[in-house]
C-alpha cells in the first residue's frame, strides 16, 4: 500500500506526464516506420492513431484497480489471488520487464554499432551502458523521474527536425488512404506496439505518486502527447520515403534526420543518436527498477544486490545477440508477449477485479445489522 514508500520518495502527480512520456519514447521511436508499414501500408499511420487511443482504457483500467487506496501490482495479485500465488505472479513480471529492457538495450547498441562505430565490439558498448544505467538506478526512483524530466524537452528536437523532411516529401506517397479494413489495422497491433510498449511500469511505481488517483489526467496527458508525436512521424515518413524504399530502410528516422546538414554539423545524425540516449536511459531504468522493485517485495532482498544480478543478466543475456536476424527475433517476440500483456492480462486483471469488489460490496451490505 501508499503508506509502505517513505513521503520523501515520493512524487507530485504531475509527474506521471514525464514518467509516462519517457517510456513510451525509446529506441522504437528510430525503426518502428519500417515495421508497421509492412502490414498496412500507407495507412501505418491510422494504425498508430487508433492503437494509441486504445490505451487510454488500459490507462483507465489501471488506475481504477491501483487506487483507492494506492498500491501495486504486487499488491493486486495478492489481493486476487493469495499471498502465494500472487507473489509468484508478481515474480514472473520481473521476467518482463527484463525483457523489455534487453530489447530497448540491444537495440540501441546496434545502432550506435552500425551509424558511429561499426569496429567497436558490442561488449564495449554493453558495458559503458550498464554503468550508466547502475548510475542512475541506484539513485532511486526520484533520480530516473528526474531523467524522465529532462528527456521530455530533448524529444522536443525531433519535431523541429521533421520540418526539413517535409520539404522533400510529397504527399502522393501517402496515396492511397484508408485502403485497409478494421479488421487488419486491428491485427497490426502486435507490430505498432513496439512504440507503446515501457508504460506498464506504472503498476509498480503508482504508489510513489502523491494522490494518484488525482493525477489521472497527466498520464492521459502524457500519452496524448506521445500519440501526437508518433503520428506526424509516421505521417511524414510516408511523404518522405516511396513504398519500396520504406520497406527495406530499417531506420527510417535516423535516415531522415541524415540528410540534414549544417555549416558547422556535417553528420547531424551522430549527434541526434548521443541525445536520444538520454531517451534510452530512462526506458531502461524504468524497466530495471521495476525488476528491482518485484524482488525487494516478493523476497525481501537488497535492491542493490538485486541491482547487480539484473544488470549482469542484462550484459550477459545481450552477447547472443550478435547480428541483425537475432536482434529483430527478439524483439518481435518481445513486442508479441507485450502486446498480449496490455490487451489481454491488465483486462484480465480488471475484471477480477471487479467481480471481487461486487462480491465485497455485497458482503458488507449482508453482515450490516438490521435496523
Amino acid at each position: 500500500m501508499q503508506n509502505l514508500v517513505k513521503e520523501n520518495n515520493m512524487l507530485s502527480g504531475f509527474f506521471i506526464f514525464f514518467l509516462f512520456h519517457a517510456s513510451l519514447l525509446g529506441a522504437g521511436v528510430l525503426g518502428f516506420q519500417h515495421i508497421i508499414y509492412k502490414t498496412t501500408g500507407n495507412d501505418a499511420w491510422i494504425s498508430v492513431l487508433i492503437m494509441g487511443l486504445s490505451l487510454h482504457i488500459i490507462i483507465r483500467m489501471i488506475f481504477k484497480m491501483l487506487g483507492n487506496p494506492a498500491k501495486d501490482i504486487i499488491d493486486l495479485h495478492r489481493i486476487l489471488f493469495g499471498k502465494i500465488l500472487g507473489n509468484a505472479l508478481s515474480f514472473v513480471l520481473v521476467g518482463y520487464y527484463f525483457l523489455i529492457a534487453l530489447t530497448v538495450y540491444r537495440g540501441y547498441i546496434e545502432i550506435i554499432q552500425i551509424w558511429m562505430f561499426p569496429d567497436l565490439k558490442a561488449w564495449v558498448l554493453a558495458l559503458i551502458l550498464v554503468c550508466a544505467i547502475y548510475y542512475a538506478v541506484s539513485g532511486g526512483f526520484r533520480v530516473i523521474a528526474g531523467y524522465c524530466f529532462f528527456g521530455f524537452f530533448f524529444s522536443s528536437l525531433l519535431p523541429l527536425l521533421l520540418y526539413f523532411n517535409i520539404q522533400y516529401g510529397h504527399l502522393y506517397n501517402v496515396m492511397p488512404m484508408f485502403n485497409h479494413s478494421m479488421k487488419e489495422m486491428v491485427m497490426s497491433f502486435k507490430y505498432t506496439g513496439i512504440i507503446f510498449m515501457g508504460f506498464e511500469t506504472i503498476l509498480l511505481y503508482f504508489p510513489f505518486i502523491k494522490n494518484p488517483e488525482k493525477s489521472e489526467k497527466w498520464a492521459h496527458f502524457g500519452l496524448l502527447i506521445c500519440i501526437i508525436k508518433y503520428v506526424i512521424l509516421m505521417f511524414v515518413t510516408l511523404m518522405y520515403f516511396s513504398q519500396g524504399l520504406l520497406k527495406h530502410t530499417y531506420w527510417p528516422t535516423l535516415v531522415m534526420v541524415k540528410v540534414i546538414e549544417f555549416s558547422l554539423i556535417a553528420r547531424v545524425e551522430f549527434v541526434f543518436i548521443c541525445i536520444w540516449l538520454m531517451l534510452i536511459i530512462p526506458v531502461l531504468c524504468l524497466s530495471v527498477w521495476s525488476c528491482t522493485r518485484i524482488i525487494k517485495r516478493v523476497t525481501n532482498l537488497k535492491p542493490t544486490w538485486s541491482l547487480y544480478g539484473i544488470l549482469i543478466a542484462i550484459f550477459a543475456a545481450s552477447l547472443p545477440f550478435n547480428d541483425r536476424v537475432k536482434i529483430e527475433w527478439l524483439g518481435r517476440n518481445v513486442v508479441e508477449l507485450g502486446f498480449y500483456f496490455i490487451y489481454a492480462y491488465i483486462p484480465l486483471l480488471f475484471i477480477l477485479y471487479l467481480i471481487r469488489s461486487l462480491f465485497s460490496q455485497r458482503k458488507i451490505v449482508t453482515i450490516q445489522p438490521e435496523q
